[in-house]
């Protein structure tokens, strides 16, 4: 266990369902100022909603669907954890949920689908916890929340002996991965894209 996990005195909760769409309005948030999604979404002024969109579905088919959702008080943040062996989002869903995509990245889909690919593609292959996504709303940044929301898929990460994997898109965030135990394990880009981290942590 890492030093800022043992010292980490934010409580994180498990979320519910009904909090699906206010935590997908939180990650929206988080999100909104990152590299890739600046990249994969132009518009500053339909970014927002489209990110509201992306986070829904993520949230439905992944975190709710397949994995575990924490959240803190005043849901300032979130984060999306997925147990070993459920990382893809199933192809039926995929298929099925293809309108629903084209509403959150419209015409950049076919790029947002190729950046996808590769990363799944590159992705760890031996058994692991996936952090699909952590984010803060920017007012509470910097308090230690991100720490917060990752400590008990962490440790749980120590008890088991399990890999934990990650792709961090901003420096910021690669920073605080870092600070966390894991590891820079590649890089990811796409057709002029900003960087993607690939990261890994093994068990403390």
């Amino acid at each position: 266990m890492t030093a800022e996990l043992a010292t980490t005195g934010i409580g994180a909760r498990l979320a519910t369902g009904d909090e699906l769409d206010p935590l997908a309005q939180t990650l929206a948030a988080a999100f909104n100022d990152d590299p890739v999604f600046g990249w994969l979404l132009p518009d500053e002024r339909l970014r927002p909603v489209r990110l509201h969109r992306f986070f829904t579905l993520s949230l439905r088919h992944m975190g709710f669907g397949r994995g575990t959702v924490w959240t803190c008080a005043d849901r300032a943040g979130s984060a999306v954890c997925m147990p070993p062996g459920t990382w893809q989002l199933p192809p039926r869903v995929a298929f099925a949920q293809g309108p629903a995509f084209w509403r959150a990245f419209g015409r950049r889909l076919p790029l947002a689908t190729a950046f996808q690919a590769k990363m799944e593609l590159r992705h760890e292959r031996r058994p692991h916890w996936y952090v699909l996504a952590v984010g803060v709303r920017p007012e509470y940044q910097g308090q230690g929340l991100g720490s917060a929301l990752l400590a008990p898929t962490l440790e749980r990460c120590d008890r088991e002996g399990a890999l934990a994997y990650l792709e961090a898109s901003s420096e910021r965030s690669a920073a605080l991965y870092e600070r966390l135990g894991f590891e820079h394990v590649g890089e990811l880009r796409l057709a002029g894209s900003p960087p993607v981290w690939k990261m890994l942590r093994p068990p403390g």
